[in-house]
């Protein structure tokens, strides 16, 4: 989509608050209802990313700024999964076109997002409200987890008795969505001097409730997203040497605090487990299997559980709902070529999340993904999706401004 006007205007019309809100709004009623075992909550999710998609794209006198390269390969999982329905390049043709719609959501948020964060301040103020529902959903989840027996928000039964991380089931799930918005909180935490100590707890409250989850993955990943967080503001000097110095110590205190509270002898334990690729491993192999036998159309999106079976080299007694890697299920089900296109989102985020600091969560997430599937879910998936959105939308702004190379615009 082609810029009518290059030079980004900061100031945020209240049609884009409102947008704004609705948007948040939609996110947040989508990671309350993930624990939900029915379909209606993912038909809300989904028609109300729709709707506000229509709507900001089609709305009168709407200024289309440039939107980055995610939009491409974006866009082909959405064609590539209705190329293999309406083709019959599929093993079963219900689940491809629950796919492709999963794809049409996610192309629905980037887009959305990339046209309502086209200015620093839609940015910056989503990014706050983000990092608050993280911070509220850490607490609750935290609580909950000592507290409930396994019954979601204390009241509705989980079928689990232990690791039920608020609204989520899965811990590994529950660490991805952390990862998203816990680098927000430390960089907010680095670069201001004023509220340091509140960002500080409320990452330090985060990064607890992922040790709380007992997730290894999550766990190695949300410790190097703080490090690297502070490596990265450290060298970028975004705030004063003494301010940073304060912020970490006061971090460390924190972090120190409430990982005592919730203990790391769950998750440490978890470390030491003689085969942590149970199950995994077997997952892997059977997809290699796949993807060697459709190595360019793949089975069809969404397809994995209906072919496993044929593939399958051990019995786990239970149902196989996912390969527990995306990226090995992405090439299986869509072939080599699809397996690139997620690949080059990968890349391409690199940098520019590197460049944010606060964005680094969409790299943890992409690396998650190579041990468990965050973007099966469609609720959680367009996280990082809608991190990636804003990613795109800051490199836009930073192209086509003449305002100063400072991070964290």
């Amino acid at each position: 989509m082609a810029p009518l006007d290059n030079v980004p205007d900061d100031s945020e019309p209240l049609a884009d608050i409102a947008f704004g809100l609705a948007f948040a709004a939609v996110f947040f009623f989508a990671i309350l209802t993930l624990w939900v075992q029915a379909w209606w909550p993912i038909a809300v999710f989904q028609s109300g990313i729709f709707v506000l998609a229509v709507v900001v794209l089609f709305r009168p006198r709407q200024r289309f700024p440039q939107i980055g390269y995610p939009l491409l390969p974006l866009t082909f999982a959405l064609v590539w999964g209705l190329f293999q329905y309406f083709t019959g390049h599929t093993a079963y043709a219900f689940a491809t076109k629950r796919g492709a719609m999963q794809w049409a959501t996610f192309l629905a948020v980037f887009l959305t997002g990339a046209i309502l964060f086209a200015n620093r301040n839609g940015r910056r103020w989503f990014r706050l409200a983000m990092m608050w529902f993280g911070f509220i959903v850490a607490v609750i989840a935290t609580l909950q987890t000592f507290t409930s027996g396994g019954n979601v928000f204390w009241i509705f039964p989980s079928g689990y008795t232990d690791y039920v991380m608020g609204p989520i089931l899965s811990r590994n799930h529950y660490a991805a969505f952390i990862e998203v918005v816990l680098p927000m909180a430390l960089y907010e935490s680095l670069r201001r001097e004023r509220g340091a100590m509140l960002y500080s707890g409320m990452a330090a409250a985060m990064y607890a409730s992922v040790i709380a989850s007992a997730s290894r993955a999550g766990t190695v990943l949300a410790t190097a997203e703080i490090l690297v967080v502070i490596v990265l503001v450290g060298i970028r000097r975004s705030s004063t040497g003494r301010s940073i110095g304060v912020a970490v110590l006061q971090m460390v205190l924190l972090f120190g605090f409430f990982t005592a509270v919730v203990g790391w002898d769950k998750v440490w334990a978890r470390f030491w487990a003689p085969d942590p690729m149970t199950g995994r491993r077997e997952f892997n192999i059977s997809s290699l299997h796949m993807i060697a036998d459709h190595p360019w159309l793949g089975t069809g999106l969404g397809t994995w559980p209906t072919v496993y079976p044929k593939y399958a080299t051990i019995d786990m007694g239970t149902f196989a709902n996912q390969a527990h890697d995306d990226w090995l299920q992405w090439t299986a089900e869509g072939g080599i070529p699809f397996g690139i296109a997620m690949a080059t989102v990968f890349l391409w985020s690199i940098r520019p999340a590197f460049r944010s600091i606060w964005g680094l969560g969409v790299i943890a997430v992409f690396l998650h993904a190579s041990v468990d599937y965050p973007f099966s879910r469609p609720a959680l998936g367009a996280w990082p999706i809608l991190v990636i959105a804003m990613l795109s939308a800051r490199q836009m702004h930073r192209r086509h401004s003449a305002e100063p190379k400072t991070t964290g615009s």
